[in-house]
């Protein structure tokens, strides 16, 4: 056992939405690998997963992100 527990510290005013508990956090209550941040604005938190969606989406559809030719081969074929 521990004798020291390493707190998660954060600042007034920043913004987190934890991934474990699905709920919006000010100040990093939770792991870092559990949750996403920080954000400016309690708002901002909240749509987390709606703006991690549309990132995603935008990076599976930009062309610089694929590395099949045209005729779908890869280098590895």
């Amino acid at each position: 056992m521990a004798l020291f527990k390493k707190r998660t510290v954060g600042k007034p005013g920043e913004w987190y939405y934890c991934l474990e508990h699905k709920k919006v956090e000010e100040g990093p209550e939770c792991p870092a690998k559990d949750r996403f941040g920080p954000y400016a604005t309690r708002a901002e938190a909240e749509h987390a997963m709606e703006t991690a969606r549309e990132r995603n989406l935008e990076w599976e559809n930009d062309p610089r992100w694929h590395d099949a030719s045209a005729g779908g081969k890869t280098d590895d074929d």
